[in-house]
């Protein structure tokens, strides 16, 4: 397999070679560029500035190498990660397969790992791969500039004087792979200006913003607020100084002269920047690099963890993002799709009706349809009212044109490995299920063409010439397709959601439209997703007409869609109704089990879906997102602004809390831009609201807004119906604007990624409807149900733990910062360290760097099933308890008064002191080593502990470990050969030989450990004697319990009764009309057969589910037995009551 790519720069005047290069970095370039771009970042500039500072030997009292390994290191590991590279776009000319066709797997790009066919225009495809033809071709390219859309092309070839449209089935995007093709030629697409930002680039990533936690944020200002303090340390001591100087430095000038005469205020200026480097531990560098590796392995838990795992489809759990973990343990609101998200997007032909006939109704102990008059019929296949088979034998012309219409109006592929073993392969389950109904009603799609779709209807083969294909949008909601049928009879097959329909129906179908309206409305009461079918018989002068102007259409670029959509309107319109379709999709499992455990953790549920109102109210009871327990369900369906907004205020509101004010704002409280934060509201009760498509487009109008986010703020749940994917991102950007909370997005399609892209936690969900989801999603995973796991376990458990790693790395660090700062005042201001150099190098790369990161990956206050039996325990996290303000500067005055105990105890200690030998050891170096053990004593080990909640063997090892690496790296470098081989390195010789064996200098250390220690255990007593928490209810409960738990009794499945209605919903994804009318079809060609004889019967590549045959779009077998269903979190352990939580 070989691939020649000819590159060619639009609009430049001359060929370039055939050498391609997009990568960021070369050999030679990629060490200075890369710095440029990591020493943007101001944490690393200012600890570059750091370092410039200590190469002067006239403020710098430190070794350059206190600054230098931290600042290596994490450049280092940062340079690693940035060595990326990338490759351009290519225009297809020509392959080694027939018809110029290329199959590709573009799973790098949507995730999808089914092949997909590429086919280059004709009159390139002729070139072959005649290199002299191809180096002469000579043609002109003109397409649109890069955007952000995967899925579409638009462009023009203009070559020896004809135009030809180019689209997205001519391209071969950057990151798709080749598969079976041998060979192929292709133009490389550059643009002049933008040369490595390739368009598959920008048509990728999307509007994608950089996400960052709450956490994040609340760090950069903590950090502003940090160097304004570092600066007021500085000058404080630098002003003393100068004092210091002025009054007692005189005294010292006979054998310390100032040198060049420089006056006091010169020496406080060096003085302080003399102790911004000393200080520079205020804000460690290693802090940064402590966070991203606490994130990576709260990631890796996610992608272990073996309950997340879905074993039908092989699928794990993975987090796709390792910088937003925390915040998964503050989510306040989730928006959910439902298609394939609460429900398993497995459909099955349920019900229909037919010129005002339903079927599908049965009675208890009816017996399947036998469908054995039909040797094509899926076996798998089940239904049960015999009414339609008999209809279908009968030859009844609407229940033949209806079948005709699901089996010729759709974009499936067919494949036929061996004679009547068809093999579908469609964009969506519905489809699926539906030509899989056709089939076993005596209308089988066999194979297509490009031009053409073969047909057995009811034994007699029949190909039908097809002529345009006018595919589904999310604008659109419907596909029509034009055949001629073998007569040369020309006709329009339409099917779409209702309310598209039915506003182009021919004024005749009035009487047939309100009956087929009841069924409707009947099909949606049970929960099921409805379509409408319609045809028309077309003119041929008419057509022929539309024809020519449909392909002027094609070959703009300017506003080529919104010229094929006009084209599209005009003929689809005075169709004829036929009926419409049911078909049900079911929950998945543990979907109202894991929303109710939401609920108890105070999660609000948003399920924002395309469904019609009466279906997504249904699946809301079903889910137990709806009860009917609740005081009452608002239905908002207003249809101006003025009616949207009084069922909103007078009705909704006046009921919840009536005697509620126009009020709500928050002055005191104002985000970025001044955008007010809406004050959270208190219901009189359990409240729903359900609120269709074209109500939420008036809710969402900037007048209207803040009264509907009011009100639904106050529901328990809400449901928006009807809406686009446009609206779900509208509805989650609205939260986000003017609510101070953290959300989470959750769906499984490609109408989903703009409301994934928007919220702050994105999660995709792998099932039926290919990965974009996925793709565009921070986590993901394959059911619902998983959720409550990543949220109410993962997600508490890293934000605990990031927020206890950043209280205990302020406080130590703080702890070591200001006894330099009280010891500037008994060193006459001079800048000295009071810690030994290679101590203050080591202290935070390796004395405290594996205890604090045990701490932080493996701690926990509870263990997961307490934490499933407690979900009250999430509640902290969204308010944001662990770690604010507030708590940083209770870190900062603990920090002040521990640093005072470990230098002013010491000090008093060491002072006049001698040893019991009589030998003095009040010297700085003794001193240096008492205050230095102390702090690692108090600050690793016995602070350390006390945060812990959950001792294991690693972090055990950790803190012990730690404390045994201090004194064998003491001792060793205080020993008396590393002071003969490097004297100036090693001044302390001797030091900790001669100190630590006094028992002073233990009693020192053990005093110093009480004082600081204690004031701490008798806060947190009486704080959990007269205010505990709800953590601390919860672990005393525990130690009551002995941690032991029953075996649990298995929860009664919930169920309802209720006359609620639902309805329709239509997939929104963009089509494969494109695909079909151009020939990239399933490569290996059906087997013909022009009858039923002879032809046993088949299988294909799904199966049913419930009373009809299942669809899956992945091809996956779906008749295997399914393993019992996975026992849910909430079903492991006993529910336990306590009034107290």
């Amino acid at each position: 397999m070989y691939l020649l790519i000819y590159q060619i720069y639009i609009n430049f005047i001359f060929f370039q070679t055939n050498a391609i290069k997009t990568s960021k970095y070369n050999v030679f370039t990629f060490l200075p560029l890369n710095l440029f771009e990591q020493f943007q970042r101001i944490a690393n500039a200012y600890f570059l500035f750091l370092l410039v500072l200590q190469v002067i030997p006239q403020i710098s009292s430190l070794s350059w190498f206190t600054t230098v390994v931290p600042l290596v290191l994490v450049l280092s590991v940062t340079a690693a990660k940035d060595a990326t590279d990338d490759i351009a776009d290519i225009m297809l000319l020509s392959s080694s397969e027939p018809l110029n066709l290329v199959y590709i797997e573009t799973a790098e790009l949507d995730g999808e790992t089914n092949l997909k066919v590429r086919q280059a225009l004709p009159v390139t495809g002729d070139l072959g791969d005649d290199i002299e033809k191809l180096a002469d071709f000579n043609g002109e390219v003109r397409c649109e500039p890069p955007n952000n859309r995967l899925d579409r092309f638009t462009g023009t070839l203009t070559y020896a004087g004809q135009k030809y449209p180019l689209d997205n089935e001519k391209i071969l995007l950057r990151g798709c792979t080749l598969r079976n093709t041998e060979w192929c030629f292709g133009l490389v697409k550059l643009y002049k200006e933008e040369r490595k930002k390739t368009k598959l680039k920008h048509r990728n990533c999307g509007k994608t913003t950089f996400k960052r936690t709450s956490i994040d944020r609340l760090m950069n200002v903590l950090v502003l607020c940090i160097f304004v303090f570092l600066g007021f340390m500085c000058t404080v001591l630098a002003v003393g100084n100068s004092i210091w100087e002025n009054k007692e430095g005189s005294n010292f000038t006979v054998f310390l002269p100032r040198q060049d005469g420089n006056s006091a205020a010169f020496s406080a200026f060096l003085t302080f920047w003399s102790y911004v480097i000393i200080l520079n531990t205020v804000v460690p560098i290693s802090l940064y690099v402590s966070v991203e590796i606490i994130r990576l392995g709260n990631s890796f838990y996610i992608d272990w963890d073996r309950k997340m795992y879905y074993a039908r489809n092989d699928t794990p759990a993975e987090a796709r993002t390792t910088t937003l973990n925390e915040e998964l343990g503050q989510i306040k609101y989730v928006f959910s799709d439902k298609t394939g998200t609460l429900t398993q997007n497995i459909m099955t032909f349920n019900k229909c009706s037919i010129n005002g006939k339903c079927y599908g109704k049965i009675q208890d102990h009816t017996e399947r349809v036998d469908f054995s008059f039909n040797p094509l019929a899926d076996p798998r296949f089940i239904f049960h009212d015999h009414a339609l088979v008999e209809a279908v034998k009968l030859e009844n012309p609407e229940v033949h044109a209806f079948f005709r219409l699901l089996a010729l109006c759709h974009t499936v592929m067919a494949e036929e490995k061996k004679e009547g073993e068809l093999y579908y392969q469609a964009q969506s389950p519905d489809e699926g299920a539906l030509v899989t109904a056709a089939r076993n009603f005596g209308f089988v799609f066999r194979s297509r063409t490009p031009d053409s779709v073969s047909i057995v209807e009811m034994g007699q083969q029949r190909s039908y010439e097809l002529l345009a294909i006018l595919d589904f949008n999310n604008v659109r909601k419907r596909m029509s397709v034009i055949v001629r049928n073998p007569e040369g009879k020309l006709s329009l097959y339409c099917k779409g959601a209702d309310t598209i329909i039915y506003e182009r129906l021919h004024q005749s179908c009035s009487k047939l439209m309100d009956v087929t309206t009841e069924h409707l409305n009947e099909f949606a009461g049970e929960g099921l997703r409805t379509l409408v079918l319609a045809y028309k018989d077309l003119e041929e002068e008419y057509f022929n007409q539309w024809k020519q102007r449909h392909h002027e259409a094609s070959t703009e670029l300017d506003d080529r869609e919104g010229k094929l959509d006009e084209l599209y309107e005009e003929i689809e319109k005075d169709l004829l109704l036929l009926g419409a379709t049911a078909i049900e999709d079911k929950l998945q499992d543990g979907v109202p089990q894991t929303i109710e455990q939401l609920s108890k953790a105070d999660i609000k549920v948003w399920v924002l879906t395309g469904d019609k109102q009466e279906t997504a109210e249904n699946i809301g009871y079903s889910c137990n997102l709806l009860r009917e327990e609740m005081n009452e369900v608002f239905i908002i369906s207003g249809n101006s602004p003025e009616d949207v907004k009084e069922e909103l205020s007078r009705h909704a509101r006046t009921a919840m809390k009536p005697d509620t004010a126009d009020t709500g704002l928050l002055p005191e409280r104002t985000l970025v831009k001044g955008v007010k934060v809406i004050a959270d509201e208190v219901a009189n009760g359990e409240y729903g609201l359900v609120i269709n498509g074209h109500s939420l487009a008036y809710a969402l109008e900037p007048s209207i807004e803040l009264e509907f986010l009011r009100t639904a703020c106050m529901c328990k749940s809400v449901m928006c119906c009807r809406v686009t994917p446009l609206q779900k991102a509208q509805v989650v950007e609205l939260v986000k604007k003017y609510k101070q909370v953290v959300t989470l997005a959750i769906g499984d399609g490609a109408n989903d990624v703009s409301m994934i892209k928007a919220a702050h936690i994105g999660v995709g969900i792998s099932g039926q409807e290919g990965m974009q989801a996925v793709l565009s999603s921070d986590f993901s995973f394959a059911q619902f149900r998983f959720l409550q796991r990543l949220l109410l376990v993962h997600g508490r458990w890293s934000y605990l733990r990031m927020c206890k790693f950043l209280r205990y790395f302020f406080y130590k660090n703080f702890t070591f910062t200001f006894v330099h700062f009280w010891y500037g005042f008994f060193c006459g201001f001079s800048a000295q360290t009071v810690y030994d150099e290679l101590f203050i190098t080591l202290y935070n790369l390796m004395y405290t760097a594996l205890p604090v990161l045990g701490m932080s990956l493996f701690d926990q206050d509870v263990n997961a099933e307490w934490s499933f039996q407690h979900p009250q325990l999430y509640i902290p996290g969204q308010l944001n308890l662990y770690f604010n303000k507030k708590a940083f500067f209770k870190c900062a005055l603990h920090s002040c008064y521990s640093s005072m105990v470990l230098f002013f105890i010491p000090y008093a200690a060491m002072q006049d002191t001698v040893r019991d030998d009589g030998k003095d050891v009040a010297d700085y170096q003794s001193f240096a080593l008492l205050t230095q053990t102390c702090l690692h004593v108090v600050s690793v080990c016995l602070q350390l502990g006390m945060e812990m909640s959950y001792w294991t063997a690693v972090n055990t090892f950790f803190v012990l470990g730690s404390l045994a690496m201090y004194f064998a790296v003491t001792f060793t470098m205080y020993s008396n050969g590393l002071f003969l081989m490097l004297p100036s390195a090693f001044p302390f010789m001797g030091t900790a030989r001669n100190s630590l064996n006094q028992p002073n200098i233990w009693l020192t250390i053990l005093l110093t450990s009480i004082l600081c220690i204690l004031p701490v255990v008798t806060y947190r007593f009486l704080l959990i004697q007269i205010c505990p928490t709800i953590n601390d209810k919860v672990q005393m409960e525990i130690l009551f319990a002995k941690a032991t738990l029953p075996p649990p009794p298995r929860r009664a499945r919930i169920r309802r009764t209720s006359s609620r209605r639902s309805g329709y919903a239509f997939s929104h994804a963009q089509g494969y009309g494109e695909l079909v009318t151009s020939g990239r079809f399933l490569r290996r060609p059906a087997v013909r057969s022009s009858g039923f004889a002879n032809v046993g019967r088949t299988t294909t590549g799904f199966s049913p589910m419930g009373r009809s045959a299942g669809y899956s779009p992945t091809g996956r077998p779906q008749n295997v037995k399914a393993p019992d269903v996975e026992v849910t979190s909430l079903q492991m352990f006993r529910t336990i009551k306590d009034p107290a939580l």
